[in-house]
């Protein structure tokens, strides 16, 4: 029944007044045959090693030109200088097991042997020499620091507690700026203390109030930023707002001040004094807004056309109609949201109404201590009880934050997958002037799409370059199990290449397929892609070098083929 409710109303939008936009066609879609010689790691240490690893890859990160692949036990590196012909091995590697008791006590409390290991969940800089490393450990998650060079240990293990999961299967964000570590996780063993937590600094710790639907519901973080005074998280959550009995997931983004040093013993002790969140809304305008509602990747902040931006991509609901959209989200629009009106509800039963305006506190408390409208206060401790009482009980923004051109940048609708991880290039082509985003999703397939928009627009066209397969189903097998979901992207522009993480193996992808059209000047100039040239020198279609200054023929903007010999 519901199914077909929700095919009627995606009906309803193709024939509303706005017509829905149709679903671009890829310029090349290439089949995993064509891509299954790509380079890919399999935990090996050198050729000789045939020994089937057990990875479990949590995360990718690349720092310094190195590649860090956090997986389950361990910590392997990848110097980035390499040029692997088939298989790709690893420089170092840091094993960090659970105790032989820690595992036992985890299989008493009901866990599996497999659940039971020490899962890499945060590896980010601490500084220019050090590692901040945590792990599930067992279901009892802890850190350490590590010099960068040598994985050497620089100090004692501290508890992981709001700062690592202790599930896994659980989200986690976590950023370390200003000598503070701010992190987005859950803070028990039953997964029910979502939080949003400082620590780790010279000053008091700050939380997010325990166990408060109001702050946090059954969240699932994607991404922290460092961005001015503030640091932004974006995950999704069940919306406490929404008027029906059902569980209505919205994407969120929380904003809160890097000097927030907590309340009074009276209110917000030790809590966040400049928690605001604000509904990111991502949908096709029409008579019946089309929303992708589901957040699932979220880039770091980049410059565009004197705009910072982040890129987002969404899906609908599991259990809707497959679809997922591209969303930019411009940082100064986006802080406008927390300069507008506050949401609330007067009684636990009674609907969501903005605040009144002669209700909110003067000065209003939308900013950080020591910024206007709060520039007569040098400390969030010293706000009159009466800021702090209203910060205490209202979070959330009346109005969400619409994307850049108020639309999608892109869309892919009524396919089999979702796209559910990505990375940006906001420097591609011969002039470093294109955007690029490469979107992953849960079958191993991944798109290339390049912003196409010129003179005064931005961001407001893009062109569907590639859809391929790039899961080696023959070699990312592990025990039977094929599982194509994408877990973790990084591109690398030196090296050309975009490094895909799957649970059991990582694929080293060539940023553009120019040996696709080898010796086709036809076919190369079709193909628009930024990365690749025809060479009329040596009659073939090749890849960009940065700094190279061969001479190349190309037509990003139209593909125009007029007059060329078909191949």
């Amino acid at each position: 029944m519901r199914s077909g409710i929700l095919l009627l109303y995606f009906t309803l939008l193709h024939c509303a007044v706005v017509a829905f936009p149709e679903d671009q066609e890829p310029t090349v879609r290439l089949s995993d045959m064509y891509t299954q010689g790509y380079p890919l790691f399999l935990g090996h240490e050198s050729g000789d090693d045939k020994e089937e690893h057990t990875l479990d890859i949590q995360q990718v990160v690349i720092m310094d030109r190195i590649l860090y692949i956090a997986a389950r036990d361990n910590i392997y590196t990848i110097d980035m200088g390499t040029s692997p012909a088939e298989e790709i091995y690893f420089t170092k590697k840091l094993t960090w097991e659970s105790s032989e008791n820690k595992a036992k006590e985890c299989i008493m409390l009901g866990k599996s042997e497999d659940e039971c290991h020490n899962f890499i969940r945060v590896l980010i800089k601490r500084n220019d020499d050090t590692l901040f490393i945590c792990g599930t450990n067992a279901f009892s998650p802890f850190c350490r620091t590590y010099k960068m060079d040598t994985f050497e240990i620089e100090d004692n293990k501290i508890k992981g507690k709001g700062i690592c999961p202790y599930n896994a299967k659980d989200s986690n964000v976590a950023i370390f700026t200003g000598g503070y570590l701010y992190s987005g996780t859950v803070a028990d063993i039953q997964s029910m203390d979502p939080l949003i937590y400082r620590s780790l600094g010279d000053t008091p710790n700050l939380r997010t109030e325990k166990q408060n639907s109001k702050w946090l519901k059954e969240p699932h973080f994607i991404h922290v930023v460092d961005y001015g005074s503030y640091i932004y998280f974006f995950f999704r959550e069940v919306a406490i707002e929404a008027c029906d009995t059902g569980q209505l997931i919205v994407s969120r983004v929380v904003r809160v001040c890097k000097n927030d040093m907590g309340g009074n013993e009276a209110f917000l002790d030790q809590m966040w004094t400049s928690f605001l969140k604000a509904r990111l809304n991502c949908f096709v305008p029409s008579i019946l807004n089309f929303y992708f509602n589901e957040l699932q990747a979220v880039t770091d902040v980049v410059h565009i056309n004197g705009h910072d931006v982040v890129f987002a991509t969404f899906t609908t609901s599991e259990y809707s109609i497959p679809g997922s959209a591209v969303c930019a989200y411009d940082m100064h629009e986006l802080d406008k949201a927390f300069s507008g009106r506050f949401k609330e509800q007067l009684s636990p039963f009674s609907i969501w109404t903005p605040v009144p305006g002669d209700q909110v506190p003067t000065p209003r408390p939308v900013s950080c201590a020591g910024s206007e409208p709060l520039e007569a206060y040098t400390s969030s401790k010293d706000f009159p009880d009466d800021i702090l009482n209203f910060m205490k009980e209202h979070h959330l923004m009346d109005v969400g934050i619409s994307s850049t051109e108020s639309q999608p940048w892109f869309l892919r609708t009524m396919v089999k997958y979702r796209l559910t991880k990505m990375a940006v290039d906001v420097s591609a082509g011969p002039n470093n002037d294109r955007v690029v985003v490469f979107l992953g999703s849960q079958n191993g397939m991944l798109l290339k799409v390049m912003d196409t928009s010129g003179g005064n627009a931005f961001l407001s066209n893009s062109v569907f370059l590639e859809e391929m397969s790039v899961y080696n189903p023959e070699k990312c097998i592990h025990k039977g199990s094929h599982d194509k979901t994408i877990v973790s992207m990084q591109l690398d522009k030196p090296s050309g290449a975009l490094y895909v993480a799957f649970r059991h193996c990582l694929i080293k992808v060539p940023l553009g397929r120019c040996k696709l059209h080898g010796k086709c000047k036809k076919a190369c100039i079709a193909s628009r892609d930024p990365y690749c040239g025809w060479v009329e020198e040596s009659k073939e279609c090749k890849h960009f070098i940065p700094g190279e200054s061969q001479e190349f023929v190309q037509d990003i903007e139209h593909g125009n083929v007029s007059g060329m010999e078909d191949c």
